[in-house]
Protein backbone atom coordinates (compact mmCIF):
# COMPACT_ATOMS: atom_id res chain seq x y z
CA UNK A 1 0.00 0.00 0.00
CA UNK A 2 1.25 3.78 -1.09
CA UNK A 3 2.40 5.94 1.69
CA UNK A 4 0.58 9.30 1.36
CA UNK A 5 3.30 12.00 1.14
CA UNK A 6 2.29 15.55 1.44
CA UNK A 7 4.09 18.95 2.18
CA UNK A 8 5.41 18.73 5.53
CA UNK A 9 7.63 15.72 4.01
CA UNK A 10 8.85 18.19 1.29
CA UNK A 11 9.66 20.98 4.24
CA UNK A 12 11.76 18.54 5.90
CA UNK A 13 13.61 16.96 3.34
CA UNK A 14 14.38 20.30 1.99
CA UNK A 15 15.51 21.27 5.46
CA UNK A 16 17.88 18.16 6.16
CA UNK A 17 19.52 19.12 2.10
CA UNK A 18 20.68 22.59 3.63
CA UNK A 19 22.85 20.91 5.65
CA UNK A 20 24.14 18.39 3.19
CA UNK A 21 28.03 19.94 3.28
CA UNK A 22 28.15 20.84 7.49
CA UNK A 23 25.90 17.85 8.44
CA UNK A 24 25.91 14.78 5.75
CA UNK A 25 24.61 12.34 8.41
CA UNK A 26 21.48 14.25 8.47
CA UNK A 27 20.83 14.79 4.77
CA UNK A 28 21.96 11.96 3.75
CA UNK A 29 20.42 9.38 6.31
CA UNK A 30 17.15 11.26 5.78
CA UNK A 31 16.95 10.70 2.63
CA UNK A 32 18.49 7.20 2.65
CA UNK A 33 15.57 6.51 4.59
CA UNK A 34 12.51 8.22 2.61
CA UNK A 35 14.00 6.05 -0.13
CA UNK A 36 13.48 3.10 1.22
CA UNK A 37 9.96 4.27 2.07
CA UNK A 38 9.35 5.02 -1.35
CA UNK A 39 10.32 1.89 -2.52
CA UNK A 40 8.41 0.12 -0.04
CA UNK A 41 5.67 1.23 -1.62
CA UNK A 42 6.32 -0.98 -4.72
CA UNK A 43 8.00 -3.92 -3.36
CA UNK A 44 8.75 -6.14 -0.04
CA UNK A 45 12.28 -5.35 0.78
CA UNK A 46 12.83 -7.96 3.67
CA UNK A 47 14.57 -10.81 2.57
CA UNK A 48 15.24 -8.77 -1.01
CA UNK A 49 18.31 -8.23 -2.94
CA UNK A 50 18.79 -4.60 -3.69
CA UNK A 51 21.44 -3.63 -6.28
CA UNK A 52 22.62 0.10 -5.66
CA UNK A 53 24.31 1.05 -8.67
CA UNK A 54 26.03 4.00 -8.04
CA UNK A 55 25.77 3.63 -4.63
CA UNK A 56 25.35 6.59 -2.60
CA UNK A 57 26.53 7.16 1.04
CA UNK A 58 26.62 4.17 3.61
CA UNK A 59 23.69 5.53 5.30
CA UNK A 60 21.81 4.14 2.43
CA UNK A 61 23.25 0.45 3.21
CA UNK A 62 22.06 1.02 6.55
CA UNK A 63 18.45 1.79 5.61
CA UNK A 64 17.88 -1.24 3.37
CA UNK A 65 19.88 -3.70 5.88
CA UNK A 66 17.12 -1.70 8.28
CA UNK A 67 14.30 -3.04 5.71
CA UNK A 68 15.48 -6.36 5.97
CA UNK A 69 17.41 -6.51 2.66
CA UNK A 70 20.91 -7.54 1.39
CA UNK A 71 22.45 -4.76 0.16
CA UNK A 72 24.81 -4.60 -3.06
CA UNK A 73 26.77 -1.93 -4.20
CA UNK A 74 28.54 -0.40 -7.40
CA UNK A 75 30.77 2.07 -8.06
CA UNK A 76 32.53 3.09 -10.78
CA UNK A 77 35.85 3.94 -8.59
CA UNK A 78 36.51 1.24 -6.16
CA UNK A 79 38.19 3.89 -3.53
CA UNK A 80 34.33 5.03 -3.06
CA UNK A 81 33.84 2.11 -0.89
CA UNK A 82 36.72 3.42 1.82
CA UNK A 83 34.65 6.58 2.32
CA UNK A 84 32.53 7.07 5.33
CA UNK A 85 32.13 5.01 7.52
CA UNK A 86 29.92 2.56 8.96
CA UNK A 87 29.01 -0.70 6.96
CA UNK A 88 28.47 -0.68 3.26
CA UNK A 89 27.10 -4.68 2.81
CA UNK A 90 28.78 -5.74 -0.76
CA UNK A 91 30.70 -3.43 -3.03
CA UNK A 92 31.66 -4.20 -6.92
CA UNK A 93 33.46 -1.98 -8.71
CA UNK A 94 31.34 -1.65 -11.71
CA UNK A 95 29.75 1.10 -14.53
CA UNK A 96 26.69 1.05 -15.32
CA UNK A 97 26.29 0.20 -18.42
CA UNK A 98 27.90 -3.02 -18.15
CA UNK A 99 27.06 -4.64 -14.74
CA UNK A 100 28.90 -8.08 -13.75
CA UNK A 101 25.30 -10.03 -12.26
CA UNK A 102 23.41 -12.06 -14.39
CA UNK A 103 20.39 -11.04 -15.83
CA UNK A 104 17.53 -11.67 -13.88
CA UNK A 105 19.63 -11.88 -10.34
CA UNK A 106 18.03 -9.13 -7.86
CA UNK A 107 14.58 -7.93 -6.64
CA UNK A 108 15.13 -4.27 -6.67
CA UNK A 109 17.49 -1.95 -8.94
CA UNK A 110 18.32 1.15 -7.82
CA UNK A 111 20.16 4.03 -9.13
CA UNK A 112 19.94 7.78 -6.90
CA UNK A 113 21.18 10.72 -8.96
CA UNK A 114 23.47 8.75 -11.16
CA UNK A 115 21.89 9.31 -14.65
CA UNK A 116 23.36 12.68 -14.61
CA UNK A 117 26.34 11.73 -14.50
CA UNK A 118 26.29 9.30 -18.02
CA UNK A 119 25.97 10.75 -21.52
CA UNK A 120 23.15 8.33 -22.34
CA UNK A 121 20.61 7.27 -19.62
CA UNK A 122 19.02 4.31 -22.08
CA UNK A 123 21.92 1.97 -22.02
CA UNK A 124 22.03 2.74 -18.03
CA UNK A 125 18.56 1.87 -17.48
CA UNK A 126 18.32 -1.18 -19.89
CA UNK A 127 21.02 -2.82 -17.66
CA UNK A 128 19.25 -2.10 -14.68
CA UNK A 129 16.52 -3.99 -15.95
CA UNK A 130 18.19 -6.66 -17.31
CA UNK A 131 19.44 -7.61 -13.46
CA UNK A 132 16.46 -7.15 -12.17
CA UNK A 133 13.97 -10.50 -11.98
CA UNK A 134 10.45 -10.76 -13.72
CA UNK A 135 8.51 -9.12 -11.21
CA UNK A 136 11.42 -7.36 -9.46
CA UNK A 137 11.57 -3.17 -9.88
CA UNK A 138 13.61 -0.88 -11.14
CA UNK A 139 13.93 2.59 -9.81
CA UNK A 140 16.24 5.68 -11.22
CA UNK A 141 16.57 8.68 -9.60
CA UNK A 142 17.87 11.79 -10.99
CA UNK A 143 18.59 15.47 -10.55
CA UNK A 144 17.55 17.27 -14.34
CA UNK A 145 19.58 20.23 -15.64
CA UNK A 146 16.93 22.87 -15.31
CA UNK A 147 16.25 21.91 -11.80
CA UNK A 148 17.59 24.56 -9.21
CA UNK A 149 20.46 22.07 -8.41
CA UNK A 150 21.47 21.27 -11.99
CA UNK A 151 24.76 22.09 -12.22
CA UNK A 152 25.45 20.33 -8.61
CA UNK A 153 28.17 22.67 -6.94
CA UNK A 154 27.96 25.59 -9.84
CA UNK A 155 24.25 26.24 -9.52
CA UNK A 156 22.36 28.13 -9.91
CA UNK A 157 24.76 30.18 -12.16
CA UNK A 158 24.30 26.92 -14.48
CA UNK A 159 21.23 28.83 -15.86
CA UNK A 160 23.80 31.32 -17.70
CA UNK A 161 25.70 28.31 -19.32
CA UNK A 162 27.37 25.50 -17.90
CA UNK A 163 31.21 26.60 -18.50
CA UNK A 164 30.27 30.05 -17.18
CA UNK A 165 29.02 28.33 -13.91
CA UNK A 166 32.55 26.27 -13.88
CA UNK A 167 34.36 29.49 -14.52
CA UNK A 168 32.62 31.43 -12.15
CA UNK A 169 33.41 28.40 -9.82
CA UNK A 170 36.92 28.53 -10.42
CA UNK A 171 37.34 32.17 -9.81
CA UNK A 172 35.87 31.68 -6.18
CA UNK A 173 37.24 29.01 -5.11
CA UNK A 174 40.50 28.43 -6.90
CA UNK A 175 39.89 24.89 -8.65
CA UNK A 176 37.74 23.27 -10.86
CA UNK A 177 34.39 21.89 -9.61
CA UNK A 178 33.85 17.55 -8.97
CA UNK A 179 30.90 17.70 -11.93
CA UNK A 180 31.97 19.87 -15.16
CA UNK A 181 29.10 19.96 -17.53
CA UNK A 182 29.02 17.62 -20.56
CA UNK A 183 32.01 15.53 -18.84
CA UNK A 184 31.25 14.29 -15.80
CA UNK A 185 27.33 16.13 -15.61
CA UNK A 186 25.24 16.12 -18.99
CA UNK A 187 22.35 18.36 -19.85
CA UNK A 188 19.61 15.58 -19.27
CA UNK A 189 15.99 16.52 -19.24
CA UNK A 190 12.58 15.34 -17.41
CA UNK A 191 11.34 15.61 -21.41
CA UNK A 192 13.94 13.18 -22.36
CA UNK A 193 13.26 10.91 -19.30
CA UNK A 194 9.84 10.81 -19.81
CA UNK A 195 10.03 9.50 -23.06
CA UNK A 196 12.45 6.81 -22.23
CA UNK A 197 9.98 5.93 -18.64
CA UNK A 198 7.59 5.41 -22.00
CA UNK A 199 9.90 3.79 -24.46
CA UNK A 200 11.80 1.08 -21.89
CA UNK A 201 11.24 -2.52 -22.96
CA UNK A 202 10.34 -5.47 -21.00
CA UNK A 203 8.74 -3.47 -18.09
CA UNK A 204 5.65 -1.78 -17.05
CA UNK A 205 5.93 2.36 -15.52
CA UNK A 206 4.56 2.22 -12.49
CA UNK A 207 5.20 5.43 -10.80
CA UNK A 208 7.24 8.76 -12.50
CA UNK A 209 7.53 11.72 -9.73
CA UNK A 210 9.06 14.67 -8.43
CA UNK A 211 11.04 12.79 -6.10
CA UNK A 212 10.99 15.35 -3.10
CA UNK A 213 7.65 17.20 -3.70
CA UNK A 214 4.35 15.85 -2.36
CA UNK A 215 1.86 13.41 -4.27
CA UNK A 216 -0.07 16.27 -5.84
CA UNK A 217 3.31 17.16 -7.85
CA UNK A 218 3.00 14.23 -10.06
CA UNK A 219 0.59 16.78 -12.02
CA UNK A 220 4.10 18.96 -12.72
CA UNK A 221 5.05 16.89 -15.20
CA UNK A 222 1.97 17.68 -17.34
CA UNK A 223 3.46 21.30 -18.05
CA UNK A 224 6.33 21.84 -20.69
CA UNK A 225 8.73 24.02 -19.55
CA UNK A 226 7.70 24.16 -15.79
CA UNK A 227 8.54 20.64 -14.98
CA UNK A 228 12.27 21.50 -16.09
CA UNK A 229 12.43 23.80 -13.87
CA UNK A 230 10.37 23.20 -10.66
CA UNK A 231 10.03 19.15 -10.64
CA UNK A 232 13.66 19.38 -9.09
CA UNK A 233 14.57 15.44 -8.73
CA UNK A 234 12.54 12.79 -11.36
CA UNK A 235 11.76 9.32 -9.64
CA UNK A 236 10.82 6.89 -11.94
CA UNK A 237 9.62 3.28 -10.88
CA UNK A 238 9.20 0.18 -13.05
CA UNK A 239 7.91 -2.89 -12.60
CA UNK A 240 9.86 -5.91 -14.95
CA UNK A 241 7.72 -8.01 -16.90
CA UNK A 242 7.32 -11.75 -16.11
CA UNK A 243 6.74 -13.93 -18.78
CA UNK A 244 3.44 -14.95 -19.86
CA UNK A 245 1.56 -13.12 -17.64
Amino acid sequence: MRERRGLTRSVRLFGDFLHEQDDPARFYGALARDSVQMIGDHAELDGAVVLDVGAGPFYFAQAFAGAGATYVATELDAGEFGRGHGPRGLGVAARGEQLPFRTGSVDVAFSSNVLEHVPDPRPFCEELVRVTRPGGIVVASYTNWLSPWGGHETSPWHYLGGEYAVRRYRRRHGHDPKNRVDRTLFRISVKQMLDLAEELPDVDLVDIRPRYWPDWSRNLLKVPGAREVLTWNLWTVWRKDTPGA
